[in-house]
């Protein structure tokens, strides 16, 4: 997935039980968890309320306050973001009984990222919107958001299968009197465009 863990959040209903050797324990992990993910949040709002970032959310008519180079600018920032979490997370080692989980959330996608960087390289060299709406790099992007979305959605469905009725893994043996936790897993993927083949895709500004 691509997006940061921007929209991922994490809450522990209930006392986890220590891991083994090294890795944390379930408590330990969502809350280190989380503050990489708030922390990343908070770079991206600031990312956003600045004069470039803004167009990240910016649709139709609405790219006219940007140019092509303030994609570039803010996508590069997006990838010092996305950047920070991989590199934290790739430093956790995550309980065993979440490790699956941890690697759905934060194995970034290679391909998404080349797509991403591909077409900010373009949107640096285009003259307006009209020209970087038709190329080729807007259009693999475009696709690639499609599918990346909907990979969110299936990972969202999947956490919610595994952890129905909120107990995680129902199977693990547990010694008496340890508590099974018991959390609740957002991916975020409401944070996706709602028509991603229609991102960046201008309008002409209407005549007053």
């Amino acid at each position: 997935m691509h997006r940061a863990g921007i929209g991922l959040c994490l809450t522990l209903a209930l006392g986890a039980c220590g891991g083994g050797g090294g890795e944390l324990s379930l408590t330990e992990y969502v809350e280190r968890l989380n503050v990489t993910v708030e922390q990343a949040r908070q770079d991206y709002e600031v990312l956003v309320a600045s004069p470039h970032g803004g167009v990240l959310i910016a649709e139709g008519a609405e790219l006219n306050r940007y140019t092509p180079q303030d994609l570039q600018t803010a996508f590069e920032r997006v990838r010092e973001i996305e950047s920070a979490v991989e590199q934290a997370t790739a430093a956790m080692d995550p309980p065993s009984q979440v490790a699956d989980l941890h690697h759905l959330f934060f194995d970034f996608d290679g391909g998404f990222i080349a797509t991403q960087e591909a077409l900010a390289a373009r949107a640096g060299t285009a003259t307006d919107w009209e020209e970087l709406s038709n190329t080729a790099e807007m259009a693999a992007y475009r696709t690639a958001l499609a599918a990346d979305k909907q990979d969110c959605e299936n990972a969202q469905a999947e956490v919610n299968a595994i952890s129905e009725g909120r107990e995680v893994f129902a199977e693990t043996p547990w010694t008496p009197g340890e508590l099974k936790e018991l959390f609740e897993v957002v991916l975020g993927c409401d944070g996706y465009p709602a028509h991603p083949e229609d991102v960046y895709r201008p309008q002409a500004t209407p005549v007053p």
